[in-house]
């Protein structure tokens, strides 16, 4: 009832319906937050150093709850009177934290402007779609003074400005890469110019220009009016945000034209690169709408150099390139609270008292600081409030230096009258030693006499000095110095063992820490193969995180998360030299995964007493250990897995004329992981039982060994003429074991193939599909390639190839086992990756559908093996096709009718969980809320 009105009267809610439309929503209420309570992750704890999550500080809580029930609309003071006010005081006080002026009066700085978005992608967008407009702004006044028939015709030619090189200039001489090169200030002077000048009011320019303003015309026909050949482009470093690419698709000048530069070895843009790519758009005259300085990579914690950024673009202006610099402090933004506030600042170490619970305030590295300070020079700034302003998602911002420049973007000018300065809240990054504390606990978490060797992506002191005989010595003075003291204790030293400026040493430039495992074999050794570290790091991360509906959020002991570093973006050198210090393949083309932690918590310091972080540090130790050592765990697997030890194998029977052995490898398994073709024989018992067999049998003939064997010793031992067997049974999948214990005599090895992740290309066959053409003159043998995993076997015995006239006779390459044929048209690369199981392979389509099959028909090439039987196939395809000028022949092949095909066993892990659709497991729990809410109906109803 209000003010006297009743609006749902007391038959209505006294009604079956309204009371069953109450029950069904308590019931969705309760069950929803039961399922809350049980899955959701606990952020709060200090044991949660995963993503960009933490507890949330209270007054952003109350005031989002407070808020959250009226629903405010913050487009205009009628809507919202109050969230209206408090967004723009919220803008003023992000100007203020970044250093921008705030003070309409100032004369020496232009005044900013700030407002709130729903999150830093839409943040980044906005700041493109301004650096485009401010760049076309020029050109669009240009072509509409220069139309005969427009309104700014009449404009005199003695309107003048200065070029981004100082000249002064009439406006109407200006050259299209002068106009496209003017700077920000110039550009948005121009409208009060014209006003000063020749009494053009704002109001009148804004119309007098919208037939030519990109916002309406769009940038295709400025660009083609003035011959524009190169869209401009936009600089940000290789580790940006995906926002950026989106952005670029959105504003119009494609995501090609965003331009990744290559980082430095701390995830840094590298600032030699970046200052190549200017020069190269110089020197073709190519426009540049921006750079961007990344003030905090959300993977590794870089801040960029952000003072030599703007350093080369005053350089660049001097010589005729001029672009707008865009700060995305998305996560870094707010460590600038860290910053005295006014013109300077002094680095200093204080420290709270307290005894054990004591937490140093640790100063950022001074060129940190620096770029941070230098954030008040850049043209625009994305700032993410709910990262490390720590306030509930989503809340994004940014903020103008110049306020002038949010016209452009509109097609209207408001104009917002400010409210009294404010002052800066509290509830910013303080800069605890806890992020310090990880780095140190991760880069001195391993010694040479462990089973695993954990490696920070921030080098160590010692490394970074060109001194790594050091390393070893330096995380011992760590362990003794750092993670075996209280707070109060590091403190105390500081004086006389400088411990606080190793401290400030370690991890990266903020409050993230990125790092990597590899492990050891029994005799000490390092594993080398990148898949196998990647896949202990992806064994632990299911044990640190919540994977599965059944896994319990608070038995979970600790939570990190992963990120991986990929070749196109950390690659020339940066990815390279972190496998290196691995221990792994570095010249390799594999992505490498790493563990993140994101230490967002500050309670995990105020527990120094109780050792907290040294505790999750023991806790990581040991699931490492876990997954790591054969003879400690049943969760093992990387020695397992890789153990050099006698196994039992298995081979594919080829031929009758001459009998040949197809190995059935497996990627997953190091003493299966070769691709092996040997011609054999048979003892005289074994020889007849197979003989029998072939055409009586519609299944697979299989060779099991009938005993262990160390089959990578077995064939370093074959030589021509030497007697090399082993006992084997033949089987059949109907009848099991057939022929028992037969003798087998290697005759030829026709290839025995590494299959470790080094030996394997990077990319599968484009245009055709590769085999191994092997046998007699008489019988003739196929098997496929296998260049990359995960991969699919496919053999065919008795293939008839019919080869054109103009080929040379093969049978001599044939018969030394280094013949090749290529499927032409079969584009392997499109079909990879094929369907995990042979049912999903066949499913829908059948088997006489799939393109290898009995009968299947096609065009081949021959060529010639460029390397030895046990060599690797990494380039080798690409070496065959450009070395031989020709194939050795062209013509047909057809399948016969015995052709395997299969995609389980090459890529099966024995040691990997089943996999399940764990979005499908998560949907039944929560659909459970509405079979329950469906119940309470039912039985109402009933």
């Amino acid at each position: 009832k209000k003010n006297g009105y009743t609006f749902i009267p007391q038959d209505v809610r006294s009604s079956a319906e309204f009371k069953r439309a109450t029950a069904k929503t308590s019931k969705a209420v309760q069950e929803t937050a039961r399922m809350l309570g049980q899955h959701s992750i606990p952020f709060w704890s200090p044991r949660y150093q995963a993503h960009m999550c933490t507890d949330l500080a209270m007054p952003a809580l109350l005031g989002y709850f407070m808020t959250m029930i009226y629903n405010p609309n913050n487009i205009t003071l009628e809507a919202s009177p109050i969230s209206t006010v408090a967004e723009i005081e919220v803008g003023e006080q992000l100007c203020n934290l970044f250093g921008f002026n705030n003070n309409l009066l100032g004369a020496n700085e232009p005044t900013a402007w700030a407002h709130i978005t729903c999150d830093g992608t839409v943040a980044n967008l906005e700041s493109m779609w301004v650096a485009r407009n401010l760049k076309y702004y020029p050109l669009s006044l240009r072509k509409a003074m220069d139309d005969p028939e427009g309104t700014l015709q009449f404009v005199p030619d003695t309107f003048s400005v200065r070029t981004c090189q100082g000249r002064l200039k009439r406006f109407r001489d200006l050259s299209t890469w002068e106009l496209l090169n003017l700077k920000l200030k110039t550009v948005l002077d121009m409208p009060a110019q014209l006003y000063r000048d020749y009494g053009i009011t704002p109001t009148f320019l804004q119309g007098a220009l919208d037939k030519y303003n990109i916002q309406t015309v769009g940038k295709g026909v400025l660009e083609k009016h003035f011959d524009m050949e190169d869209v401009p482009k936009y600089f940000v470093a290789g580790t940006k945000h995906y926002s950026w690419p989106k952005a670029g698709a959105i504003v119009g000048i494609g995501s090609e034209n965003i331009v990744s530069v290559p980082i430095d070895n701390s995830g840094r843009i590298d600032i030699g690169q970046l200052e190549k790519r200017l020069e190269e758009n110089l020197k073709s005259q190519t426009a540049v709408l921006g750079a961007v300085a990344v003030i905090g990579s959300t993977e590794e914690g870089a801040v960029d150099p952000l003072r030599k950024i703007l350093a080369l673009r005053q350089r660049f202006q001097a010589l005729g390139l001029s672009f707008m610099v865009h700060a995305d402090s998305a996560w870094g933004g707010y460590f600038a609270t860290m910053l005295p506030r006014g013109d300077s600042w002094k680095s200093s170490i204080p420290g709270r008292d307290g005894g054990d619970s004591l937490v140093p305030d640790l100063s950022l590295r001074v060129e940190t600081q620096e770029d941070l300070f230098a954030l008040r020079y850049c043209d625009s700034i994305t700032v993410d409030p709910h990262k490390a302003g720590y306030i509930p998602y989503p809340a994004g911002a940014l903020a103008y230096r110049d306020g002038r420049i949010k016209n452009l973007v509109t097609w209207t000018a408001p104009y917002l009258s400010r409210g009294a300065d404010t002052s800066m809240g509290i509830y910013g990054v303080e800069g605890s030693a806890d992020e310090e504390q990880f780095s140190a606990l991760w880069a001195a978490l391993s010694t040479p006499d462990d089973d695993f060797v954990c490696t920070p992506f921030n080098m160590l002191p010692s490394e970074a000095s060109g001194r790594p005989e050091l390393v070893e010595e330096e995380k011992q003075r760590i362990r003794d110095e750092i993670l075996s003291k209280t707070n109060a204790e590091i403190i105390a030293s500081d004086r006389d063992k400088n411990t606080m400026a190793l401290l400030r040493a370690l991890g990266s430039d903020l409050n993230i820490n990125l790092f990597a495992l590899n492990w050891r074999y029994p005799d000490g050794c390092l594993n080398t193969d990148v898949e196998e570290a990647n896949d202990l790091m992806t064994r632990i991360i299911k044990r640190l995180s919540v994977d599965d509906p059944e896994d319990k959020p608070t038995r979970i002991p600790m939570y990190l998360t992963t990120a991986e570093l990929s070749p196109d973006v950390y690659g020339g050198g940066c990815l390279e030299n972190f496998k290196k210090r691995l221990g792994l393949e570095h010249d390799s083309g594999e992505s490498l995964m790493v563990f993140r932690n994101v230490v967002m918590s500050p309670l995990a310091s105020f527990s120094a007493k109780d050792d907290f972080i040294n505790m999750l540090g023991d806790t990581f130790r040991r699931v490492v250990e876990e997954e790591v050592k054969a003879s400690c765990h049943t969760h093992a697997v990387c020695q397992k897995r890789n153990e050099d030890k006698p196994d039992y194998h298995s081979f594919w029977v080829r031929g009758t004329d001459k009998i040949f052995l197809s190995y059935g490898s497996m990627f997953r398994i190091a003493k299966h992981r070769q691709q092996v073709i040997l011609g054999v024989e048979f003892d005289r018992a074994g020889d007849k039982a197979y003989r029998e067999l072939v055409g009586n049998t519609d299944d697979d003939i299989v060779l099991k060994t009938a005993h262990k064997v160390d089959l990578g010793c077995l064939l370093e031992n074959f030589r021509p003429g030497k007697d090399i067997c082993f006992w084997a049974n033949l089987t059949t999948k109907s009848n099991g074991v057939v022929a028992p214990h037969i003798g087998v005599h290697i005759t030829s090895l026709i290839k025995s193939r590494p299959l470790n992740r080094s030996a394997q290309d990077d990319n599968f066959p484009a245009g055709f599909m590769p085999f191994y053409l092997y046998g007699t003159e008489k019988e003739r043998h196929i098997d496929h390639v296998l260049v990359q995993a995960p991969n699919i076997t496919l053999s065919a015995e008795n293939v008839a190839l019919v080869l054109n006239d103009n080929s040379v006779d093969i049978e001599a390459v044939i018969q030394r086992g280094a013949a090749i044929v290529t499927l032409e048209g079969v584009h392997e690369a499109a079909l990879q990756p094929f369907p995990e199981t042979n049912e999903e392979l066949f499913s829908g389509t059948g088997n006489c559908n799939f393109f290898f099959r009995q009968g299947a028909k096609f065009d081949v090439k021959v060529w010639e093996d460029p390397r030895g039987p046990t060599d690797g196939t990494r380039g080798m395809l690409a070496e065959m096709r450009r070395d031989q000028k020709k194939p050795l022949g062209t013509g047909t092949l057809t399948l016969g009718e015995n052709v395997l095909v299969d995609v389980e066993k090459v890529n099966r892990d024995p040691f990997a969980e089943a996999k399940t659709a764990k979005v499908s497991k998560w949907r039944e729990r929560f659909d459970r809320i509405g079979r329950e809410v469906r119940a309470v109906h039912h039985n109402e109803e009933w």
